[in-house]
């Protein structure tokens, strides 16, 4: 079984990935994306270093995913990812434009053929507000200079992606916007709990409905 889990930055997808390791006794596969060259250069100038960076991104977790997944899943254990190969395509929209765009999603179109599937995608939803808090409580360097703009940007592709349906694949959409996964337990619990009851595994519990006043 392979869940990927998937959101905006710093929606926590790490977090959760790992958190939900032990009770699925998984493999792990996390995005690296400290290795990007671009990163911080991106983000202070996205317009001239996007392509650059995307493509590192691209070419990276094509040979991630490529070469981790499959031999991972023939270990007979399950795997959690914290990103999926498609989000790649999310951010080329936001960032690039005309030939740029066409030649990356030329070499995108190739590439995706070749990367399993999940067997579910979490899609962690958050305000843009939340994830710009998040991302502040986090202090990276190279996000520092993040704008709201661009991150209400990426929320809305998200959004658009992953509300629209999509036939070929299951997806859970939780709203983390008044959850803490990372530290009250109860939260980790009921996100354990909708994973196993959409992929039918037991043990879980049915959430019963709360009534909204």
């Amino acid at each position: 079984m392979y869940i990927a889990i998937e959101g905006v930055i710093g929606v926590g997808k790490t977090s959760l990935a790992r958190l939900l390791q032990p009770s699925y006794r998984s493999n792990l596969l996390l995005e690296i994306f400290e290795e990007n060259p671009f990163l911080q250069e991106f983000y202070q100038d996205r317009a001239r270093y996007a392509f650059q960076t995307q493509i590192f991104f691209l070419l990276s977790r094509y040979r991630q995913q490529r070469n981790n997944v499959p031999e991972l899943l023939n270990t007979k254990k399950n795997l959690i990812s914290d990103y999926t190969f498609e989000k790649d395509a999310l951010f080329a929209d936001i960032n690039l434009s005309g030939d740029e765009l066409e030649m990356y999603y030329s070499v995108h179109t190739a590439l995706a053929e070749k990367i399993p599937l999940p067997d579910l995608t979490v899609y962690l939803h958050a305000s843009t507000d939340v994830l710009m808090q998040r991302i502040a409580t986090r202090d990276r360097s190279y996000e520092r200079s993040m704008e709201s703009d661009y991150i209400d940007a990426l929320n809305n592709a998200y959004e658009a992606y992953f509300n629209k349906g999509r036939a070929d694949r299951k997806i859970l959409i939780i709203d983390s916007n008044h959850l803490d996964f990372v530290h009250n337990p109860a939260d980790l619990q009921d996100i354990d709990n909708r994973i196993r009851q959409i992929l039918h595994l037991p043990p879980f519990q049915f959430t019963l409905p709360i009534d909204q006043e």
